[in-house]
């Protein structure tokens, strides 16, 4: 499974920047991330294939990481770049009773969710298929 790192970065030039390279620089992919300012922080979210690694890597880097969560990496979304594929795939998981608490594209078209019961989506998921 993957991971979802909380880092809470000052809201000012070079945060972002600070983040992917003390990632990098651990030789640490980021498969997804997503963030936004507000009340002079920058709050990013970060989803790796190795938290702990991550987790040392920003922290060394003088980094704070905020929250850590199991985070489910999906497949490749048939359809992701079109008009209408969010709404019935977000209906679906709402209409299972799944709460998403973080979501965010990844790259080569995946989603990243964090939710109250990511075994249930798993399950879900798979029976999309």
């Amino acid at each position: 499974m993957a991971t979802d790192l909380t880092i809470s970065v000052e809201d000012r030039p070079g945060g972002l920047a600070s983040v992917g390279e003390a990632l990098g620089n651990a030789g640490i992919n980021i498969e997804g991330v997503c963030g936004h300012g507000m009340e002079g922080r920058g709050i990013i979210h970060v989803c790796v294939h190795d938290g702990a690694a991550a987790r040392q890597a920003l922290e060394a880097a003088g980094i704070n990481v905020e929250g850590e969560a199991d985070a489910i990496l999906g497949e490749a979304v048939p359809g992701a770049d079109q008009p209408g594929t969010m709404g019935p795939m977000a209906r679906g998981v709402a209409d299972a009773g799944i709460n998403v608490r973080n979501v965010y594209l990844a790259t080569n078209s995946r989603v990243v969710m964090v939710t109250d019961d990511n075994a249930k989506l798993m399950g879900l998921m798979a029976n999309m298929m």
